[in-house]
């Protein structure tokens, strides 16, 4: 009598990987992709920010450096665990999410606020004639005896600082 090896239910049930291990690899990369994605999801030029989302983004992103690189290796361990086990469509799945992972964990080590809210390299001023602004539009002014400069407010929430020279004073805009 022969026994085909592919059918007995002790090997299927080691082919099988238990749901607890994908329940494990899933938390350990939504937690890597978390990290990353919320601070810089929350943080972004002309959006409201409240106080509690800052607190939070601000806290995630202190937390990132070192909770997305214990969350990377723990996915990535579990990853491997689940791949000889994995059909075609879940290794995809698996790669995809890794990749994910992988992207989390570095990013979380850059600073891309500064990608977002880049200096400006030199002001540019135009008469009040050749704006291109709305009436209605805010702007912060600074006048140093017979010199005068504006300011939007839309440009300075997306840049936040700016270096000047006005009547000869060097002054730092920022908003």
């Amino acid at each position: 009598m022969s026994v085909s090896l592919s059918s007995s239910p002790q090997l299927q049930s080691q082919r099988r990987s238990s749901p607890w291990l994908w329940t494990a690899f899933s938390l350990c990369a939504l937690t890597a992709i978390t990290l990353f994605f919320i601070p810089a999801f929350i943080i972004r030029p002309f959006r409201h920010q409240s106080p509690h989302a800052l607190f939070l983004a601000v806290a995630l992103r202190q937390q990132a450096p070192l909770d997305t690189v214990l969350a990377a290796v723990a996915a990535f361990i579990l990853g491997f665990v689940l791949w000889r086990t994995a059909t075609r469509w879940r290794k995809a799945l698996l790669a995809l999410t890794l990749l994910l992972v992988t992207i989390s964990a570095v990013m979380a080590r850059m600073n891309y606020f500064e990608w977002i809210f880049h200096p400006i390299a030199g002001p540019g001023f135009e008469t009040e004639a050749q704006s291109k602004l709305d009436a209605g539009e805010m702007i912060m002014a600074v006048r140093l005896g017979s010199d005068a400069r504006a300011y939007p407010i839309s440009e300075m929430a997306y840049h936040h600082i700016l270096n000047d020279v006005v009547n000869g004073v060097p002054i730092a805009v920022t908003y």
